[in-house]
């Protein structure tokens, strides 16, 4: 008779253990009434563009003009954005003083390239430059169209040449970027400066 006790101690305590697990289920999951299905199904559509307005972050005084991009982007992130705009900058400007066409090309709109394109065959480009400093001065404009939205920056950057830290050039550069707003897609693109 003793084993037979156990055999039901043993079943007690996996019913323990079951009922335990299933409450603390239903405490992290949730309780499904039958009527989520059809209000989870609109949330998702409005989420893109309801909720960006009510979680855009506050933005310092020279920011607050990105919060268009918020309203037009679901997946906006200004800081991401800005530190991928220096990178950016620095790239495309080392590129094109290399007269490396085929980064440039990755990195423009057509128009923009066609431009970049020209200069670097007239030989306006200059390899010696290389860079000291950069900074986002300001976001000067953020416009959303219908198909499309560009973000315009001031950067100041410091650049010297043949590796002389002596002849460091203070540079300010008025950029705008660009973005189909509904790609899938995170690049953006320069499209003039």
């Amino acid at each position: 008779m003793v084993y037979g006790d156990l055999q039901i101690f043993d079943i007690l305590i996996f019913l323990g253990i079951a009922v335990f697990l299933i409450y603390r289920l239903r405490n992290v999951l949730g309780k499904r009434t039958g009527f989520e299905g059809a209000k989870n199904t609109t949330e998702i559509k409005n989420t893109k563009n309801e909720d960006t307005k009510k979680f855009a972050p506050e933005l310092k005084d020279n920011e607050t003009k990105l919060s268009v991009a918020y309203e037009a982007l679901g997946d906006f992130d200004h800081r991401k954005f800005l530190e991928s705009a220096k990178f950016a900058f620095e790239t495309i400007i080392n590129a094109f003083n290399e007269g490396d066409k085929k980064t440039l090309k990755n990195l423009l709109t057509k128009e923009a390239f066609l431009s970049f394109e020209q200069a670097i065959d007239n030989q306006d480009n200059n390899p010696n430059f290389q860079f000291y400093s950069l900074v986002v001065d300001a976001v000067e404009d953020v416009i959303a169209e219908k198909e499309t939205i560009n973000i315009t920056l001031k950067f100041t950057s410091e650049q010297f040449r043949d590796n002389d830290e002596s002849t460091i050039i203070k540079k300010q550069d008025v950029w705008t970027f660009q973005k189909k707003i509904n790609s899938r897609s995170q690049n953006w693109f320069l499209s003039s400066t």
